[in-house]
């Protein structure tokens, strides 16, 4: 019940901010609790990052509503995710695209796919599918996308995330190093359109195409 509390408490908070209705019911399905360390279940409602190991975090429940708006989700969808982390932002994303759509997200560290992919499980859903690797590579055995969300910083949008997104397509990435801002990028017929949101801090993108170790 004290859970259920704080998860009301985390809603009624994020709709004050004006986030989407769609989006508020994915949340509120989520148990979010079930995506964090055990020592760490009473702070999952809280609007901050959370570390989850191996030096990532869970993002600010504020953060993930936002990504998920900007994305605008539809039902069936396929996404691409980046950066599983401890996998709830691809369960909010996995309520939004409904039993139709797939989630695919890829995770470089072997132990937190594998805490992810608990999570996921415990939680009841069937259409996210986490695989390791470099995530700046993208996941090309099952493009094109329809959304792409990349949950950690890159020093660029990688041409890989660009060429497996749909014409028609958006995709929402953190850029830059020191000073990082969120952007949304749009895939035109002929032209990229890419409009920036704000000032964000992620984890950094390590890969060929992101940052290197």
């Amino acid at each position: 019940m004290e859970l259920e509390r704080l998860q009301e408490q985390m809603i009624k908070g994020l709709k004050r901010l004006g986030v989407k209705r769609e989006v508020l019911e994915a949340m509120k399905k989520v148990p979010r609790h079930l995506f964090v360390p055990e020592d760490r279940k009473y702070e999952a409602y809280v609007d901050h990052p959370l570390p989850i190991g191996d030096g990532q975090t869970i993002s600010a429940p504020h953060m993930v509503a936002m990504m998920c708006d900007l994305l605008e989700i539809k039902k069936g969808d396929k996404i691409l995710e980046i950066g599983a982390g401890s996998g709830y932002h691809a369960a909010v994303m996995a309520e939004l695209v409904g039993e139709a759509g797939m989630v695919y997200t890829v995770e470089r560290f072997r132990k937190l796919a594998d805490f992810a992919s608990d999570n996921i499980r415990r939680a009841g859903y069937r259409n996210v599918k986490i695989l390791v690797g470099d995530g700046s590579l993208g996941l090309p055995d099952f493009a094109p996308y329809d959304r792409i969300n990349v949950t950690c910083a890159a020093p660029d949008i990688p041409p890989p995330l660009l060429e497996q997104l749909k014409v028609g397509g958006r995709m929402v990435i953190p850029i830059g190093k020191f000073l990082q801002e969120l952007h949304v990028i749009e895939k035109r017929e002929d032209t990229i359109h890419r409009e920036i949101k704000g000032g964000v801090v992620f984890v950094p993108l390590v890969g060929e195409y992101g940052f290197r170790e």
